[in-house]
């Protein structure tokens, strides 16, 4: 629910005008400001107040508890509407769009699309990531370089393609850029690499280690980009392997990443860029299984040889990468009341780049959209298939779609009325 407050006549008119356009979860209270307030609040998913930002703040300092269940708060205050509280920019940005006014965000970084992109694309980044979203959220030109074509959400209109000038970079990309660093860029490394080892018996865990480097040196993959690795099933208790990825989690501050095995007979089967006539009678470990892996992660999408294999002292690794491909999450929105929708199903909802539905069901999630997302009534799947980020919303437990799709299918349910 968006409770809606203004004290006076006037200020009345202009709630009133605003909650028709923020939709059927905004309400405008009868009374005085602070008993309805007070009454509301436990209710309230965001508040908007049509007062001083003083006034704002007295009223609701006494009533905040937990920063991860108190509303957002959004004071209109003579021609800016100013976020105050709880992640309320996207709100903000959404009231001064209908009214005509300037949004006043106050995180950094926070709740900022790029931070949406990072948990979206479960990536590591370098580089200064508020710095670079305060610069967006005030209108300076960015450019954003996604060569492998992943899914991102809606981004604002001053972020531009390549050929534009720009004070800030934001790279999404697996690969190491080539050349010396560069000020003012952004690098956003997605988890799409599966590596692949293969070694002889007794392997130093150094030696795995060195080719591990040798992926980044010589073949450009930043170890960062590692989801997961994978051998042959009689190789995954070697000590040498197991060591040297406990060292890769160490240094890259990771634990996350498993090591997958597999039979020969599955792995012998694989098509792979450098077979060989190996002792162990399979044409491939490293690339057939990184290859392997990455098949499995990928639920059936494509994949494709990131690095072939590479020689050390008794090991030899490869690098396979999962290919990215749109993202179609189905949300429901429960009956229709605010306090009925998931706080995931809103973050789907920040996520997507495109949000399709009727036009009630959109209507009742718009102050949660991001500028720049782009609404449809149908082609959800063929949207998502096309490479976007897509969020089908629809009442109750949500849009069902019939048949496989190829995209990355998220099902997020509403919560649903006990009778």
């Amino acid at each position: 629910m968006i409770g809606v407050f203004a004290a006076g006549e006037r200020g009345r008119r202009a709630a009133v005008e605003l909650a028709g356009f923020l939709g059927p979860d905004a309400v405008v209270p009868d009374g005085p400001v602070g008993p309805a307030l007070r009454a509301l609040w436990p209710r309230l998913g965001s508040a908007v107040f049509f007062l001083g930002t003083e006034a704002a703040v007295r009223l609701v300092a006494p009533l905040l508890r937990d920063e991860r269940a108190d509303p957002g708060v959004v004071c209109v205050d003579g021609g800016f509407a100013v976020a105050l509280l709880g992640g309320a920019d996207a709100l903000a940005e959404r009231i001064a769009d209908v009214l005509g006014t300037q949004a006043v965000t106050t995180s950094a970084s926070a709740d900022s699309p790029l931070d949406e992109l990072v948990e979206l694309l479960d990536a590591t980044v370098e580089g200064d990531l508020a710095a670079c979203g305060e610069a967006m959220r005030l209108g300076e030109p960015v450019l954003l370089a996604n060569p492998l074509g992943f899914p991102l959400p809606a981004l604002p209109d001053n972020v531009v393609a390549a050929g534009h000038e720009t004070a800030w970079t934001v790279l999404v990309d697996d690969r190491v850029p080539k050349g010396p660093p560069k000020d003012h860029v952004v690098r956003v490394v997605p988890r799409t690499l599966v590596v692949g080892v293969g070694s002889s018996t007794g392997v130093s865990s150094s030696a795995v280690s060195a080719a591990l480097a040798q992926l980044e040196e010589e073949r450009g993959l930043d170890l960062r980009a590692i989801r997961a690795f994978a051998t042959l099933d009689r190789k995954i208790a070697e000590p040498g392997i197991a060591d040297a990825l406990e060292d890769w989690g160490f240094w890259h501050d990771s634990t996350t990443a498993p090591l997958m095995s597999y039979p020969g007979e599955e792995l012998a089967v694989i098509p792979v860029p450098n077979p060989a006539d190996l002792a162990i009678g399979i044409p491939s470990v490293a690339e057939a299984a990184a290859l392997r892996g990455a098949m499995e992660l990928s639920g059936g999408g494509r994949v494709e040889i990131a690095a072939e294999k590479v020689k050390g002292a008794g090991v030899t690794v490869a690098a396979a990468r999962v290919l990215p491909r749109g993202r179609l999450a189905l949300v429901g929105l429960g009956p229709g009341d605010a306090d009925e929708r998931t706080p995931r199903a809103e973050a789907e909802l920040r996520r997507a780049s495109v949000v399709v539905g009727s036009a009630e069901c959109v209507a009742q999630v718009r102050h949660l959209l991001r500028p720049g997302t782009r609404v449809r009534a149908d082609g959800a799947v063929r949207l998502a298939e096309e490479g976007a980020a897509v969020a089908f919303v629809d009442v109750g437990a949500g849009p069902v779609v019939a048949g496989p799709i190829r995209a990355d299918v998220i099902r997020v349910t509403g919560v649903t009325r006990q009778l």
